[in-house]
């Protein structure tokens, strides 16, 4: 008899984005008069820019004649894409970091939930709380996390570092050392960040205590603000105890043609086994590479015409996010983010559980946000909103929630 990973069934529920779907298509099926505005989802709605857009065409193109057709990409990546990334995304920024320690992939969320695949099954793992959920899933499914506690909602093997208004939304050291610890900055779901000392103090602690630090830098290109890292490779040390990874989706539009990458310097080691080589072989087993047409287009952005156009799809948003701040402050809420990063995280009136403002939001202005309390329990009597939608919605969304 066939046995089954039962890791899986530890799962509380669906994937938090499952849920608010179902939620959502419920209220529209009974109530197909109303224009719902979806605030939720990280979903970018702007087109692909003219650069990745011809770039894309040229690489069809190419596809169609044989002297030009590729087949089966380089499983780690093509060359001209990785060295355009080791030159804009960290030679210029003063990173040692070189193009064959990157490792292009099919997105960030793949790689944050495949990454642990690498590390032994009794690693403790630490998070903050609220954080990206795919990190914890993932490592339920690994066998990490112990059992779960529906009251506390938490797991009994995972150690938690609440990152919350009261210690300003920067995790502190655990008690416990973890071996495997999560970073996202600029944060999702928060939209705050720290600073690059601050981060400096995390690589130092990852060093001492033999740690390695997942680093999610999905969001960097939003950043704004002078004294924020762009890279967790702008520290000291940073190449003997840190994973980077990195997405074209929020930067440039690319959740629907799916593009990402992750670096793993060949100074990350565990004794004498380098973490580059693990990933590269579990790469090499299990990917086939992204296809050659988009990586061509990621190519294109970071040609001239792209970082401008780049920068311009970036500023779109962002003024999407400082108007929805503004907005909410306007109206009395508690708000955080939306300066280097494109998700506004407000704190819920009326003390308001999470899922309570998300129905009271869907129902009463027919707008849809996300939960706090589906990113960890310190997101309870939190909510997400996302900067991704087009201004116009955004204003109006502002002009319904002002109403309440």
């Amino acid at each position: 008899m066939f046995k089954i990973n039962t890791n899986y069934q530890k799962l509380p529920g669906s994937y938090l984005f499952s849920n608010i779907a179902k939620k959502v298509a419920a209220f529209q099926e009974a109530n197909p008069d109303k224009e719902i505005i979806r605030l939720g989802i990280g979903d970018v709605t702007q087109p692909l820019t003219k650069s990745v857009i011809a770039t894309l065409h040229s690489a069809v193109d190419e596809m169609a004649d044989g002297a030009t057709f590729r087949g089966y990409a380089p499983d780690l990546g093509y060359d001209f894409l990785r060295n355009a990334i080791c030159e804009n995304d960290y030679k210029k920024r003063g990173c040692d970091i070189a193009a064959d320690e990157i490792f292009v992939s099919d997105g960030a969320k793949s790689d944050s939930g495949n990454i642990q695949e690498i590390f032994s099954v009794d690693n403790k793992i630490a998070v903050c709380d609220p954080v990206y959920p795919v990190y914890v899933d993932s490592n339920v499914m690994g066998g990490r996390c112990g059992s779960y506690d529906p009251s506390s909602e938490k797991w009994s093997d995972i150690i938690y570092m609440p990152t919350t208004a009261e210690n300003g939304f920067v995790p502190e050291f655990p008690k416990e050392t973890p071996d495997i610890i999560y970073l996202c900055f600029p944060n999702n779901p928060t939209g705050t960040t720290i600073t690059k000392s601050q981060l400096q103090q995390w690589v130092d602690y990852a060093n001492k205590n033999g740690c390695v630090i997942i680093y999610d830098a999905a969001y960097e290109a939003y950043i704004s603000e002078e004294d924020v890292a762009h890279s967790i490779y702008e520290c000291e040390g940073a190449r003997t105890c840190a994973i980077e990874i990195r997405s074209f989706s929020k930067n440039a539009g690319f959740t629907g043609v799916r593009l990402g990458f992750t670096v793993v310097p060949k100074d990350l080691k565990c004794g004498d086994v380098t973490l580059h080589s693990m990933w590269a072989r579990r790469h090499g087993t299990k990917f086939n590479g992204a296809p050659y047409i988009i990586q061509r287009a990621g190519e294109a952005v970071y040609s001239e015409a792209g970082q401008k156009e780049i920068k311009e799809l970036v500023g779109y948003y962002m003024n999407n996010a400082k108007t929805i701040r503004s907005g909410l402050e306007e109206a009395g809420y508690e708000v955080y983010g939306g300066v280097n990063a494109p998700y506004i995280w407000l704190k819920t009136p009326n003390n308001m559980t999470s899922w309570e403002f998300f129905d009271y939001l869907l129902e009463n202005a027919n707008v849809v946000g996300t939960p706090g309390s589906g990113f960890g329990p310190s997101g309870e009597h939190y909510f997400r909103l996302t900067a991704f939608g087009t201004l116009e919605n955004s204003k109006k969304a502002l002009e319904r929630i002002k109403k309440l």
